[in-house]
C-alpha cells in the first residue's frame, strides 16, 4: 500500500477556539488516524515571530495549542508532532531555497501584495512597517513542507499560492541540483467548518468574537448566552439558515438532533431556550476534553518532553536529508571530489530526473544523462505525486523495469518512452547508476 505524508503547521500567536477545532483540529485528528497516511504536524513558532512581538504570548500560545492538539487526541507515538525552531534544518533549508526563489513570484505573494497595496493607497512608501519575515515568509513555508517530503497539505483557499510557491521553489532546486524534492499539493478540504463567532461574522482573533476552546463551564455558558440573535420572540418562527446558533449547533451535533434543532426553530424556540441547549451540546463534547487539557496544562515540563521526543523523530528524517541537499549544492567535505567520491575515486555525474508542468496542467518527467541527451520522456500525470511515484520507481531497481518497443512500462502501464536515438541500454544503464549511487 502506498503511503501519503500530509503535513499541518498550526501557529502559535494566540489561544485555540471553537472555530479552530472544528475547523482544523478535529477533522485532521481523525485523518491521522486513517491506514496508509504517515501525519506531520508542527507548532510554527518562527512563522508566529513575523506578527507578534510579545514573546511570553508566543511562549504561552505553543503551550495551549500543543495541549489543545494532545487534549483532543492526537498521538505523538503515531504521528510527527513538533515544534518548528526545534528543527535547525529547517532555517537552513529555508536559505538554500532563498538562493533559488525568484524574488518576482515573491513580489507577488498575498500577504505582502496586501501590505504594499495598503501602504500605497494610504500614500505611504510601498514597503513601509513590511518586514523581511513577511517578505520571506513563502520561503519558510516552503521548507517546512519540503523538506518532509509531504505529498498533501491541507489548506484553506488562501493559502494555495503559498503550496505553488513551494512547488516553484522545490522544482527548481530539482533542476539545478537533482531530484531530490517531492512536489506538494494543497488539499482543499470543501467542507471544513466555518463557524460564525459571537456577532455573526467568521470567528477570528483578528475580530474578538471567538469562544475559547477550553473556556471554563460557567464561561463557556456565558460567552454562548451572549451570541447575537435578533428580536423574535418565543412563539415566533425564526429562521436556522443564516444564524450564528444554529450553525454553532449544528457543528457539534448528530445529523438528527441538527433536524430537531431546525424544528425547534421552525416552531418558535425562545432564543433563550436556544442558546440553553447549544451550550448543553458544546459542554457535552467539550467537557471530556477540557478534563484533558486542564491536567496537560499544568504540566508544561511533559508536553516539553512530547515536543522534544517528536523533535528528534523528525530529525532522523531531517538531518540526513539536509546533508544529501548540503552535497548537492557543493557544500562538501574537501576530500570529496566529483559528487561525493574521495580523491582518486571521482566518477562520471549522475543522470538527472527532471519535473515539470505543462502548459495543459499534467505533470511530466524526464531522464537526462550527464551530457543532456534526453533518455526517457514521460506521458503527462494527473498529480505531481503519481509522475514521482514512477519516479521512485524507476531508481529502486532494474527488477520493476520492463521495455516494449520504444517504451517504458511499470505494472502493466507505459510510463515514459525513449528519447530520439536512444536505445533501452542506455537508459538501463542511467538507471543502474542510481542503484550503484545508493549502494556506495
Amino acid at each position: 500500500m502506498s503511503v501519503t505524508r500530509v503535513l499541518t503547521g498550526i501557529t502559535t500567536s494566540g489561544t485555540p477556539h471553537l472555530g479552530n477545532y472544528a475547523g482544523a483540529i478535529r477533522p485532521a485528528v481523525a485523518a491521522s488516524r486513517r491506514p496508509g497516511v504517515e501525519s506531520f504536524y508542527f507548532l510554527a513558532d518562527y512563522h508566529s515571530l513575523i506578527k507578534v512581538q510579545d514573546p511570553e504570548r508566543v511562549q504561552r500560545s505553543t503551550l495551549e495549542i500543543a495541549a489543545s492538539w494532545l487534549a483532543c487526541g492526537l498521538d505523538p507515538e503515531q504521528v510527527w508532532f513538533y515544534r518548528q525552531s526545534d528543527i535547525p534544518e529547517i532555517p537552513e533549508l529555508t536559505w538554500l531555497l532563498t538562493c533559488v526563489a525568484g524574488k518576482g513570484l515573491l513580489n507577488r505573494a498575498h500577504a505582502y501584495k496586501a501590505a504594499v497595496d495598503k501602504n500605497t493607497e494610504a500614500g505611504e512608501d510601498p514597503d513601509a512597517g513590511v518586514t523581511a519575515g513577511l517578505f520571506m515568509y513563502p520561503v519558510l513555508m516552503a521548507a517546512d513542507i519540503l523538506m518532509f517530503r509531504a505529498h498533501s497539505v491541507p489548506v484553506g483557499r488562501d493559502q494555495i499560492q503559498h503550496i505553488e510557491m513551494a512547488r516553484d521553489f522545490g522544482a527548481r532546486f530539482n533542476h539545478l541540483y537533482g531530484e531530490h524534492f517531492v512536489l506538494p499539493e494543497a488539499a482543499i478540504e470543501e467542507n471544513v467548518a466555518t463557524l460564525p463567532g459571537l456577532d455573526g461574522r467568521k470567528m477570528s482573533k483578528s475580530y474578538d468574537n471567538t469562544i475559547p476552546l477550553f473556556s471554563p463551564r460557567e464561561q463557556l455558558r456565558k460567552l454562548v448566552f451572549s451570541i447575537k440573535t435578533d428580536s423574535r420572540q418565543p412563539g415566533e418562527p425564526k429562521q436556522a439558515e443564516g444564524s450564528a446558533l444554529f450553525q454553532l449547533y449544528q457543528a457539534f451535533a448528530t445529523p438528527e438532533q441538527t433536524a430537531d434543532f431546525a424544528r425547534a426553530f421552525a416552531d418558535g424556540i425562545g432564543w433563550g431556550e436556544a442558546k440553553q441547549a447549544l451550550f448543553e451540546q458544546l459542554d457535552a463534547e467539550l467537557a471530556p476534553l477540557r478534563e484533558k487539557y486542564e491536567a496537560l496544562i499544568a504540566r508544561p515540563g511533559e508536553i516539553e518532553q512530547v515536543l522534544l521526543a517528536g523533535a528528534d523523530k523528525a530529525r532522523r528524517i531531517a538531518t540526513p536529508f539536509i546533508g544529501e541537499l548540503r552535497r548537492a549544492v557543493g557544500l562538501r567535505d574537501l576530500r570529496e571530489q566529483h559528487g561525493g567520491r574521495k580523491a582518486g575515486k571521482a566518477r562520471a555525474a549522475l543522470p538527472v530526473f527532471k519535473q515539470y508542468r505543462e502548459a495543459d496542467g499534467r505533470f511530466h518527467f524526464k531522464l537526462v544523462d550527464a551530457g543532456g541527451r534526453e533518455l526517457l520522456l514521460s506521458p503527462g500525470f494527473a498529480s505531481p505525486r503519481e509522475a514521482g511515484q514512477a519516479v521512485a520507481a524507476l531508481k529502486a531497481g532494474a527488477g520493476t523495469r520492463a521495455f516494449r518497443g520504444d517504451a517504458l512500462w511499470l505494472d502493466e502501464a507505459e510510463v515514459a518512452r525513449l528519447g530520439e536515438g536512444i536505445e533501452a541500454g542506455d537508459v538501463i544503464a542511467a538507471l543502474e547508476a542510481f542503484a550503484a549511487e545508493e549502494e556506495a
